[in-house]
């Protein structure tokens, strides 16, 4: 009597995470599709965002997307467009912040005298603190900003520098080692940038 309790649990247990396995395999094949074209979508939003370029729907965006002109320069992609006369270009970059890799988009005039925009498609930094790095407040910093000669500079502390033309922008109040590697980020695409374009001085 016994061992057949004990052939019930494990027959029972084998059905039961057989039928497990199956929901959620059935439920990730699903989904998959869905989050493929949410990724994407985010994707293509960020680099919208970052060229200053308006869009109202999803499919909208998807539109303007394709219609942007995808080059390849020393084997780095770029996308472009004319806007208001001005070409400008995207690149989606990746670097290394606190607690991980943060991916983005950062946007140029042609000459890489002035940042179009930024946004960014992901990272793992801390929500409230370094996660900040997404909001819009932070973004805004470096619409159409001056590019020295150094770059970017940071300011400790501050709720935002919207000076367009110090080339400086202000860190996060209590998330100061991500804010650096924003600096290093966003300066390391200036530099990629800056040689992809024939800008480089």
């Amino acid at each position: 009597m016994n061992k057949q309790g004990k052939l019930y649990t494990i027959i029972f247990t084998f059905i039961v995470s057989f039928v497990f396995v199956f929901v959620l395999a059935f439920a990730n094949d699903v989904t998959k599709e869905r989050v493929e074209i949410n990724e994407k979508l985010f994707e293509v939003r960020a680099f919208l965002n970052a060229m200053d370029i308006v869009y109202g729907t999803d499919e909208e965006a998807l539109d303007i997307f394709e219609g942007l002109t995808e080059e390849k320069i020393k084997e780095t992609t770029l996308y472009s467009t004319t806007v208001e006369n001005e070409k400008i270009y995207a690149y989606r970059f990746s670097g290394n912040a606190l607690w991980g890799t943060v991916n983005g988009v950062l946007a140029v005039n042609e000459d890489v005298t002035r940042v179009i925009g930024l946004d960014i498609i992901s990272h793992n930094e801390t929500p409230g603190l370094g996660g900040r790095i997404e909001e819009k407040w932070f973004r805004d910093q470096f619409r159409n900003e001056k590019i020295s000669e150094n770059g970017i500079s940071i300011n400790i502390g501050g709720d935002g520098d919207y000076n367009h033309e110090n080339s400086e922008f202000d860190s996060i109040t209590g998330a100061t080692n991500t804010s650096q590697s924003m600096k290093t980020i966003i300066n390391n695409a200036i530099k990629k940038l800056k040689d992809l374009l024939g800008s480089d001085e």
